[in-house]
């Protein structure tokens, strides 16, 4: 029996992994290939025990299956056609893989929803394919936090050198969290989220959001570079409003534990030597 289902009377349901990679990489232009498939470090091949390329995606997708999870959905953006080339239907990294196609998205918001349909029911774990973090259990132990609390959503948490440029979080001894708070110009706060397990109650309120006359009526300044540098509708708005909404969201700490965002040169080639050695 794997991680993805629990035991006992209160069974939740199947976990499996969700992950938005239908963006353009701007920050990297011109880039040969998806920045998803940027060979970061290399792993030994299973039936050869070669070195192979580590590709960026992997070290998500890696965590995934150290929390039990052997299924995910990626949503990619059409002519990315090289992440399911590459990954085909997850042999290589001990998961079953499918793909949604998209022609484009307002922001990873959006890229989610569009697999609504396919993953409704199930409980998700979240994380974008070009940050790399620690530690290798980071999922497992957020899906026991939530298996401890019955919160709807539960975030990983490490501690942001550069706070403008991230969402910080506000949470309690406990773990629950208070508030988020994005991209502030200046802050106390030390700890920000990039990574989450959620149950279907946040997919469908994420649903419902995406399509309420309220969100289409202030998408503009929803959808903003106060909130994201590209201007896309961040995550982080969307979990703003599940919590002014009531949703129970709990946190957990990784203090001391390294992250990185690939998404721009110099983070880029800081992974290549940092994750290279691992």
């Amino acid at each position: 029996m794997t991680r993805s289902q629990s035991t006992g009377a209160g069974a939740q349901p199947e976990i499996v992994g969700l992950i938005p990679a239908a963006g353009q990489a701007k920050r990297l232009q011109p880039f040969p290939c998806s920045k998803e498939l940027f060979p970061v470090g290399f792993s030994r091949d299973p039936q050869t025990g070669l070195p192979r390329p580590k590709v960026s995606a992997q070290y998500l997708l890696d965590k995934f299956q150290t929390a039990g999870i052997d299924k995910t959905f990626i949503v990619i953006r059409e002519g990315k056609w090289d992440i399911p080339n590459y990954f085909r239907e997850g042999q290589g990294v001990g998961m079953s893989l499918a793909y949604l196609v998209i022609p484009g998205s307002l922001g990873p918001p959006d890229t989610m929803d569009r697999a609504y349909d396919f993953v409704s029911r199930y409980r998700i774990a979240f994380g974008f394919p070009d940050i790399l973090f620690g530690p290798p259990d980071a999922f497992a132990r957020l899906i026991a936090q939530q298996d401890r609390t019955g919160a709807d959503v539960v975030l990983g948490l490490h501690e942001i050198e550069e706070p403008r440029v991230w969402d910080m979080v506000d949470s309690d001894a406990e773990g629950r969290v208070r508030e988020i708070v994005m991209k502030p110009a200046s802050t106390t706060l030390t700890f920000g989220w990039h990574f989450a397990v959620w149950t279907p109650a946040f997919t469908t309120f994420l649903h419902g959001f995406l399509r309420a006359a309220e969100t289409k009526r202030n998408l503009d300044r929803l959808a903003s570079k106060a909130n994201d540098p590209g201007g896309d509708l961040a995550m982080g708005v969307v979990l703003q409003a599940a919590l002014k909404a009531g949703l129970s969201i709990q946190s957990v700490k990784f203090p001391g534990e390294r992250y990185l965002d690939i998404g721009t040169p110099d983070n880029l080639a800081k992974a290549v030597r940092e994750f290279g050695a691992d």
